[in-house]
């Protein structure tokens, strides 16, 4: 949109494009949809950033999820006031004619009552000429009284003529009345259609004006929201040293955190095939039969084997394991946990028996406590929970299922309170949801 759309806008009534319009508000409201899918992503990628990088992309994708809105809502003010003003100038038409019939029933009364007093006069004079016996004659005394044929004849015509005269005054006089009623109840009619339609008009004054309000206002939202997207965008871009060094970090961390459980797990199986070499050294010298060799871990680890490590119940999920785009860098990388709603400071708990192998903070992962369970279907299992606030247990320590751990928080690099939950099979990640019975 630009400043020339308000302008057009704001003065003479366009033509009507009303299709234009529809499809002006479909395509804001399919880019509406998809903000509000990328929302959803970006609520999981910033999981992974610093609070400080994720209101900069939350502040970001909140100014691109409402421009399309914004926009949907301008094309619906605009077609709003196109149609207030399509309709406004029926009105006006309807109006202007009722005025007129107005006008002209008016003129004819007027017309009318003027030809009205004319007849009444006409009459009225007859009445007094034979009030006085100037038209009461007889025939007789017409006879009587006549000079001559000539006359009497003359004398006739002129009663007959008077007394014509006053019988067609008096039933014209008698239709115009009649007329002129029937002129004064359309025109009450009339005189109400315009009053009522003067109302009408009003209202679509109304109406067109508050369209036309709020077409002016989200023009300029959206055009408030393009200058904040572009500087948004230009805060982001100044932020991409920071982002890299997180994902740096982030990644430092994990390469660290697997070659120690890389360590831990080869000493686990040096230990076991020294106690099986050992056995084996017994049960020969005993003349017994030898324990069976340690089997290559399968790799696979099924079933529900952790109960809740957090206080929300039943467990809710705020973001899922697997690969996502970087919100800033613009590459996708592995979110290696799931992410369990975990209030600010509520207890995490051991979701199995283990024994602690550390309980520290560990950079980007804040306060970690990782476990260890052993060995389960031939595969070394741990989990760690991570960005707590404070830890309750400490390394070498045993701990059963359910027992405290510590408390939520959102310490490293994360961007609020929550339980950042990996599960280890064989040193590397694994999807924690169906071992977590989800």
């Amino acid at each position: 949109m630009c400043v020339g759309v308000l302008v057009g806008l704001l003065g003479v009534a366009a033509p009507a494009v009303g299709d234009g319009y529809d499809d002006q508000r479909r395509d804001a409201q399919r880019r509406a949809a998809e903000q509000e899918r990328r929302a959803a992503e970006l609520e999981e990628s910033v999981e992974d950033l610093s609070a400080e990088l994720a209101a900069a992309v939350l502040a970001l994708q909140e100014t691109q999820s409402r421009l399309p809105a914004a926009q949907a809502e301008l094309a619906a003010a605009q077609e709003t006031l196109e149609r207030s003003r399509r309709e406004a100038a029926l009105i006006a038409a309807r109006l202007e004619d009722a005025r007129a019939q107005e006008q002209g029933i008016t003129e004819t009364i007027a017309t009318d009552e003027a030809r009205g007093d004319d007849l009444r006069t006409v009459i009225g004079q007859l009445a007094r000429q034979a009030y006085k016996g100037q038209t009461a004659a007889t025939g007789l005394s017409m006879v009587m009284d006549a000079g001559s044929a000539e006359e009497f004849v003359d004398e006739y015509g002129m009663v007959s003529t008077a007394l014509r005269t006053q019988t067609r005054a008096l039933g014209e006089l008698e239709q115009l009345d009649a007329a002129n009623r029937n002129s004064q109840a359309r025109l009450t009619a009339v005189k109400e259609k315009v009053a009522a339609l003067k109302v009408e008009a009003d209202a679509k004054v109304v109406e067109a004006d508050a369209a036309q309000a709020e077409a002016a206002a989200r023009q300029a939202e959206i055009e408030q929201l393009i200058v904040e997207q572009s500087a948004r965008q230009q805060v982001i871009t100044g932020m991409k040293a920071q982002a890299e060094a997180e994902q740096a970090q982030v990644e430092a961390n994990r390469n660290a955190i697997a070659a120690e459980l890389a360590g831990i797990i080869a000493a686990e199986r040096a230990a076991a095939e020294a106690a099986r070499a050992a056995a084996a050294a017994a049960a020969a010298a005993a003349g017994q039969k030898p324990p069976p060799p340690v089997q290559p871990p399968s790799g696979k680890v099924t079933g529900s084997l952790f109960g809740n490590p957090t206080a929300t119940n039943p467990i809710y999920v705020t973001s899922e394991y697997g690969m996502r785009l970087h919100p800033i860098l613009g590459y996708v990388r592995l979110h290696a946990g799931i992410d369990l709603r975990a209030y600010c400071g509520t207890p995490l708990y051991a979701p199995r028996d283990g024994t602690v192998r550390w309980a520290e903070w560990r950079n980007g992962f804040g306060n970690q406590v990782m476990i260890d369970y052993g060995t389960v279907d031939g595969n070394s299992l741990m989990s760690s929970s991570n960005h707590m606030t404070s830890v309750a247990v400490r390394a070498g320590q045993k701990v059963s299922q359910g027992q405290l751990i510590g408390y939520s928080g959102n310490t490293g690099i994360s961007a609020a309170c929550h339980l950042h939950f990996e599960v280890y099979v064989n040193g590397s990640t694994v999807n924690p949801r169906p071992l977590l019975g989800l």
